[in-house]
């Protein structure tokens, strides 16, 4: 239906995550109708993400330098980490203004696939210095997520470090009668005094 070159591009784009076939029409064939300029640009910017955005050599979060904007803030405090799944969670996070210590990237969660891919090793050797005083764990809310959690606070326990888990509740704007048995029960166990 569509020229081969075309379609190689649609199925470039559909194998990036959370972009079906449809979708990846329509991007190809928005960038068809760009003119060449842009187009250039566009690939040069792709080019550019390869050769210039590596990961923080500390945290593992994406950066341009050895450390990343978070790591080289020395008005950051250097003494709580908080230890995510990916680096858009810390994009997350940090809309909220709520948080203003460091990161760990793990990378992912524990599966039987992926455990030796994780950044664990690399986060006991940041604990090793002793200078962390808390871990917050912002796992995702997901089995394995949850098991990665588990599995983070039983090597950090021994180590005498702080070990907070993000609460967990209902969402603002939600009805009680439609969440699930897992976030009422994560809600009613994290209630606080009003």
């Amino acid at each position: 239906m569509f020229p081969r070159s075309f379609q190689k591009l649609i199925d470039h784009f559909s194998s990036l995550p959370s972009i079906g076939p449809k979708l990846a029409e329509r991007l190809v064939l928005y960038l068809w109708k760009q003119d060449k300029e842009k187009l250039e640009d566009f690939g040069e910017r792709l080019k550019s993400l390869k050769n210039n955005v590596k990961f923080c050599k500390n945290c593992f979060n994406i950066a341009e330098n050895d450390l990343c904007a978070i790591c080289s803030d020395k008005k950051r405090d250097q003494i709580v980490i908080c230890v995510v799944e990916e680096p858009l969670d810390i994009i997350a996070l940090e809309k909220t203004r709520k948080f203003n210590g460091l990161y760990h990237v793990l990378g992912g969660s524990l599966t039987a696939q992926n455990s030796k891919d994780l950044k664990i090793g690399e986060l006991k050797n940041r604990l090793k210095s002793g200078d962390i005083k808390e871990i917050i764990i912002a796992t995702n809310p997901t089995t394995e997520g949850e098991a990665t959690a588990l599995y983070l606070a039983r090597f950090i326990k021994p180590l005498n470090i702080k070990t907070t888990r993000l609460a967990r509740g209902l969402p603002t704007g939600g009805d009680i009668e439609y969440a699930d048995v897992a976030t009422l029960t994560g809600a009613i166990e994290g209630r606080k005094e009003i």
